[in-house]
């Protein structure tokens, strides 16, 4: 259940303008969790959440760019734990992962830097990577597997 939640607290910090502890605990009741507010503030402790300044000039959390940044280590044991196919196609790259987590696997592949990866695009267990070529596309692909087994 605390994936889950930590899950939606991503997906909403990430889509909308969240400014307090408050706001927070009722979308996620929206989402059907039923949380308490001290819940919520361990959460954010958790998940590392900082507040940041909104184009609305006010403060709303935000995950950082720090808590993306991941190691060879962690970035290997995200993909390994969360990443369950790697295709090919052209110049794109296509990964199938465990619902939900595809938007924490692209978020850490587009962290990495790889000159191979030009964008990632995330759904909810999909992820598009556009590359410079196929030869390029072909590499990424190779190099992934290397990182999911």
């Amino acid at each position: 259940m605390k994936n889950k939640r930590h899950r939606m607290i991503r997906e909403i910090v990430e889509n909308q303008n969240i400014e307090t502890q408050l706001q927070l605990t009722q979308e996620l009741r929206k989402f059907g969790f039923d949380v308490t507010q001290a819940t919520i503030s361990r959460d954010i402790k958790e998940l590392g959440l900082i507040k940041v300044v909104s184009s609305e000039n006010t403060f709303r959390y935000s995950l950082p760019a720090a808590v993306v940044v991941n190691n060879g280590d962690r970035s290997r044991r995200m993909f390994r734990d969360n990443v369950l196919k790697v295709l090919g196609a052209e110049n794109m790259v296509l990964l199938k992962t465990l619902p939900g987590m595809a938007n924490a696997v692209a978020a850490c592949l587009d962290t990495m830097n790889w000159e191979a990866v030009l964008g990632s695009v995330a759904g909810d267990d999909t992820i598009f990577v556009l590359t410079p070529s196929s030869q390029c596309a072909k590499e990424l692909v190779k190099r992934l597997h290397e990182y999911v087994e």
